[in-house]
């Protein structure tokens, strides 16, 4: 049986390190012979696995779009909370309070998509460390580095799912 499998990256791209998930989004479809979608509503899951997708933000209409995958691994920058400069971590629903209204976690994508559409993929984070958030479409020197060494692990994850079917 064919699993479905999707790479949600989430930024923004005019400014720098916060675009570190485009950038690797980018390089990854050249990869796996891949296109990039950017609205939601485009996700055709009919297509082969993988599927990437980019979002400026984590809104709640993406729980509709986990909903329809096995398997999905969300990208991001942090700017250092975390102290690997490549985190991994696997996600699990959660509901999580923000003081932001317009932020969500992948966690709570997730908590959305087990609660309304009663399907939850199995999930991961890849966060990649920023160093430069300017007004620029280029990453730094610094998060460039990083951003290859992401994609060597999301290329390995793709080798894994192709061989787990």
């Amino acid at each position: 049986m064919r699993r479905l499998f999707a790479f949600i990256g989430y930024g923004n791209p005019d400014r720098q390190d916060d675009g570190v998930a485009w950038h690797i989004l980018q390089a990854l479809s050249l990869r796996v012979k891949c296109n990039i979608t950017e609205i939601v509503e485009d996700i055709c899951t009919e297509d082969p696995s993988p599927h990437l997708l980019f979002v400026p933000q984590i809104t709640p209409d993406l729980a509709e779009t986990c909903s329809k995958f096995d398997r999905v691994c969300f990208i991001d920058a942090h700017t250092g909370q975390l102290t690997e400069e490549i985190h991994w971590e696997d996600i699990k629903p959660s509901y999580e309070l923000s003081a932001f209204t317009h932020h969500m976690t992948p966690a709570l994508c997730l908590e959305l998509s087990r609660t309304i559409y009663g399907k939850i993929p199995r999930a991961s984070l890849l966060s990649v460390r920023g160093y430069e958030f300017g007004f620029s479409r280029t990453l730094s020197n610094k998060t460039q580095l990083l951003a290859e060494q992401a994609l060597e692990v999301l290329l390995r994850l793709v080798d894994e799912e192709n061989v787990d079917e």
